[in-house]
C-alpha cells in the first residue's frame, strides 16, 4: 500500500466529512426523521409531560388560598381550610412527580432506540463508502463520530428534549395563571423576557462554533491515539516514547483548551439570565407591594404570583443552561449528517453484468490504463497487461511503483481514470461490484482477523463451510498442527485482532481462509512476507494447490518466489518495463536482471 499512501498523502487527522454552517433547522428535520419512527412512544411523552407540569401549575394557586385562610388584621386563620389545601398541594405535586418519573423513563427509552438506530446508520454508511474515502479520515475521527457525538445527542435527547417541552408548558401555563391573578403585573416580563432572549440568542452562535471546535479536536486526539497505541512495540523498539508522548501533550492541550474555552463561554450564560430574572422578581415585590396597599390584589395573590413568577423565569434560565448543551448537541449533529452525507460508493446501474462463478474463465486484460489517486500525480500512466485464464502473472518493481495499485483497480475499489480492465472481455466497471468481488479471493501483506474463533475467522468469507472443510484448508496452510495446540483448538478466540498469536500465524490462517473460497482469480500480495524462509518453504506446495487452475496475479519483493510465475511483468515509472518468463527476463539483462541479482548476488 505504499505507493497509495504515498500519493493520497493520507492525514490521520483529517476532518475532510465536516462541513461546517449546516442549518439548524436543517440538523433538527434530520433529528425528527429519527425521532419521528417511535411517534408513538413520543405522543406518549407529551401527554405525561402536559400532566405532569399541569399538575404542577396547580400548587402556586392553591398555595395562595390557603393563605388568604389568614386573615391578617384580625388574628385568625381558618386552619381547616389551610390544612384542606395543603392537602391538595400535596397531592398534585405527588401526581406530578410521578407522572415526571414515568417520562423521564419513557425519554430515556426513545433517545436509546434512536441512538441505536442512528449508529447503525452510520455504521451501515462507513460500511458503504469507497476506500477513497478513508484516505482523508484517521480512523480516530470515525471513531469518534460513533462514540462521542453521538453519545453527545443521546444525552441532550434524553435530558434537554424534555426539559424544553416541560419548558414550554411551564412557561405557557404560568403566564396563563398570573394573567388571571393580575395582568399589570405581567408587564414587568415585557423588559426582562426580550433582554433574556437576545443576550442567550447572541451567545448561543459563538458557543455552537466553539462546540464544534472542540468535537473536531476531540477527533484529532482520537485519531492520534489510535495511531500510535497500533504502532506502540515499534515506537519503543525506536525508544522514541518521549517524542511521542510530546505530540500527545500537543493534542490533548489542544482538545482540552477546546473544551475549556467552550464550557467557560456556556457557563457565563446562565448566571447572567438568572440575574436578569431576579430582577424581575424583585421588581414584582415592589409593584405587587403597591397594588395590595392599593387594594388590587390579596398577599395571596402576591405570594401565587410571586411562585408563577419562578416558574415562567426558571425554565428561560434553565432553557439558557441547556443552549449550551443543545449547542453541543447540534454541533455532535452535524458531523454525524456530514458523515452520513458522504457519497456510498455508487451504486451497480441498472444494466450490471451478473457474474456465474462457474462461468467465470479468468481472462484479465489492462488496456492503456492510466490512473492517478491525486490530479497531477500519475501512479499508471498507459498500462498494458494481459493474463490468460490459469495464468500465474507476477508483477514486480521498486517501492511505490503501482503494484498494490493495479489489486486496487482489479477488485474496484477505485475506476481508472483513462482505458479500461477486462475481465473475460467485459469491462469492469459494467459488472456488478458484488459479484465481481466474489470472483477474486486475496491474501494480503497486512493480515486482518477479527476477535472471534479461529473457526469463524476461517470461514467468514464464505457460506456453509463446515469444519471439516475448514480443517482441511488448514492442513493446507500448514496450520492446523498449530492450531490444535491451542487449549480449545479450533474454537480458541483471537484477541484484539489476533495479537494472541504471531504474524506468521496469522499470514498462514489467512492462506488458509483463501483457500476456502471457490474463487476463479487469486491474488497474493506479499502473501508470505511474514512467514520465515523455512516455513515458505513449506507452503509452497500449498500455494501451488491454492493457484492450479486460477489466474493468479502474485505481487512479490522475494524474486525466489515467483521464479516459476508464467508471466513476470516489471513496472517502473507507472508503466511496464519488461514483461516475459524468469529466464527471458534475465537473458534480457534488464531491469528485472538488476533486481534479481541485488537480492542474491553478493
Amino acid at each position: 500500500m505504499a505507493e497509495r499512501q504515498t500519493q493520497a498523502k493520507r492525514g490521520p487527522h483529517s476532518t475532510a466529512f465536516e462541513r461546517p454552517g449546516t442549518s439548524v433547522t436543517g440538523i433538527l428535520k434530520r433529528l425528527w426523521y429519527y425521532l419521528s419512527q417511535f411517534k408513538v412512544l413520543i405522543i406518549i411523552a407529551v401527554f405525561l409531560s402536559i400532566g405532569s407540569n399541569l399538575f404542577a401549575l396547580v400548587g402556586p394557586k392553591l398555595s395562595g388560598y390557603a393563605l388568604d385562610a389568614i386573615r391578617l388584621g384580625e388574628g385568625q386563620v381558618d386552619f381547616a381550610t389551610v390544612i384542606h389545601y395543603a392537602i391538595l398541594m400535596i397531592i398534585f405535586y405527588l401526581l406530578s412527580s410521578v407522572l415526571g418519573y414515568i417520562l423521564a423513563g419513557l425519554m430515556v427509552r426513545i433517545s436509546r432506540n434512536v441512538v441505536v438506530r442512528m449508529r447503525k446508520d452510520v455504521y451501515d454508511h462507513i460500511m458503504r463508502l469507497p476506500v477513497r474515502f478513508f484516505d482523508d479520515i484517521g480512523t480516530g475521527n470515525l471513531l469518534s463520530v460513533l462514540s462521542y457525538d453521538i453519545d453527545t445527542i443521546n444525552a441532550s435527547l434524553s435530558n434537554d428534549l424534555v426539559q424544553m417541552l416541560a419548558s414550554v408548558i411551564t412557561v405557557t401555563g404560568s403566564l396563563w395563571m398570573m394573567l388571571t391573578i393580575s395582568p399589570p403585573l405581567v408587564l414587568i416580563f415585557a423588559v426582562t423576557i426580550p433582554v433574556s432572549i437576545l443576550f442567550t440568542k447572541k451567545r448561543s452562535v459563538r458557543a455552537r462554533e466553539l462546540y464544534r471546535v472542540r468535537s473536531r479536536k476531540l477527533g484529532e486526539l482520537n485519531s492520534y491515539s489510535e495511531e500510535t497505541t497500533g504502532g506502540l512495540r515499534t515506537i519503543k523498539a525506536y525508544n522514541a516514547h518521549m517524542v511521542f508522548r510530546g505530540r500527545y501533550d500537543r493534542y490533548n492541550e489542544e482538545a482540552s483548551q477546546a473544551n475549556y474555552e467552550a464550557d467557560r463561554f456556556a457557563a457565563v450564560t446562565g448566571p447572567a439570565v438568572n440575574f436578569i430574572n431576579n430582577i424581575s422578581l424583585a421588581m414584582i415585590s415592589i409593584f405587587g407591594a403597591i397594588l395590595y396597599m392599593a387594594s388590587r390584589v390579596s398577599i395571596g395573590d402576591v405570594s401565587s404570583f410571586v411562585l408563577y413568577s419562578r416558574k415562567f423565569s426558571g425554565p428561560i434560565n434553565e432553557f439558557s443552561n441547556m443552549i449550551s448543551e443543545l449547542q453541543s448537541a447540534l454541533a455532535a449533529a452535524e458531523r454525524v449528517f456530514s458523515l452520513l452525507d458522504v457519497p456510498p460508493e455508487p451504486e451497480d446501474g441498472p444494466g450490471a453484468i451478473q457474474l456465474k462463478k462457474a462461468l467465470i474463465e479468468g481472462e484479465i486484460k489492462l488496456e492503456n490504463v492510466c490512473f492517478q489517486y491525486q490530479p497531477g500525480v500519475p501512479v499508471l500512466q498507459n498500462f498494458t497487461l494481459t493474463a490468460s485464464p490459469g495464468q500465474t502473472v507476477a508483477i514486480v518493481g521498486p517501492t511505490g511503483a503501482g503494484k498494490t495499485t493495479i489489486i486496487n483497480l482489479l477488485m474496484r475499489f477505485f475506476d481508472v481514470d483513462e482505458g479500461c480492465i477486462l475481465l473475460d472481455g467485459c469491462d469492469l466497471r459494467s459488472i456488478a461490484r458484488r459479484d465481481l468481488r466474489q470472483s477474486f479471493s486475496m491474501v494480503l501483506q497486512d493480515t486482518w482477523l477479527f476477535s472471534g474463533t479461529i473457526l469463524e475467522n476461517l470461514t467468514y468469507g464464505k457460506d456453509n463451510v463446515t469444519r471439516e472443510d475448514a480443517v482441511r484448508a488448514a492442513k493446507a496452510a500448514r496450520i492446523h498442527n498449530f492450531i490444535e495446540s491451542l487449549p480449545n483448538s479450533y474454537d480458541t478466540p483471537l484477541e484484539n485482532c489476533g495479537d494472541n498469536i504471531s504474524k506468521g500465524q496469522k499470514q498462514l490462517l489467512t492462506i488458509a481462509r483463501a483457500m476456502l473460497l471457490d474463487a476463479s482469480i487469486l491474488i497474493l500480495d506479499e502473501a508470505t512476507s511474514n512467514v520465515d524462509t523455512q516455513t515458505e518453504r513449506n507452503i509452497q506446495a500449498a500455494m501451488l494447490d491454492l493457484m492450479r487452475g486460477k489466474t493468479c496475479f502474485v505481487i512479490a519483493h522475494r524474486l525466489s518466489t515467483i521464479r516459476g510465475a508464467d508471466l513476470i511483468a516489471v513496472l517502473q515509472d507507472g508503466t511496464v518495463a519488461e514483461q516475459g518468463t524468469h529466464n527471458e527476463l534475465m537473458s534480457q539483462n534488464g531491469v528485472y536482471a538488476e533486481l534479481y541479482r541485488a537480492q542474491f548476488v553478493r
